[in-house]
């Protein structure tokens, strides 16, 4: 799977690590560490997805729904005023695939 960036010169810099990575010059862990700050951008998550991260998560729908900006009744129809998880909820929601439940609380 290709990284994505946030901007060019995120890729650039990430690129040149691990071309020296590659070539011995810098140490696994400091690449391990490199990667954890130069964060991928994160993409929309689908409802499937959101799902499986909370039941990964062994959280109710009560308590993860706040997370996910989604209300825990059954569904609504489409135009009811559903929401979808934007912004902070969205990176939230990754770094709880990521990390786990337990990283956010």
């Amino acid at each position: 799977m290709r990284k994505q960036y946030r901007n060019g010169l995120m890729a650039s810099i990430h690129e040149t690590a691990e071309g020296l990575h590659t070539a011995g010059v810098m140490s696994k862990p400091t690449m391990r560490e490199f990667d954890e700050m130069c964060p991928t951008a994160v993409r929309p998550l689908k409802p499937r997805e959101i799902r499986t991260i909370r039941l990964r998560q062994g959280a109710s729908q009560a308590v993860f729904c706040p997370v996910s900006q989604r209300d825990h009744r059954p569904r609504q129809p489409v135009g009811a005023g559903e929401k979808w998880p934007q912004g902070a909820s969205l990176k939230l929601l990754s770094l709880i695939a990521k990390k786990g439940l337990l990283a956010v609380a």
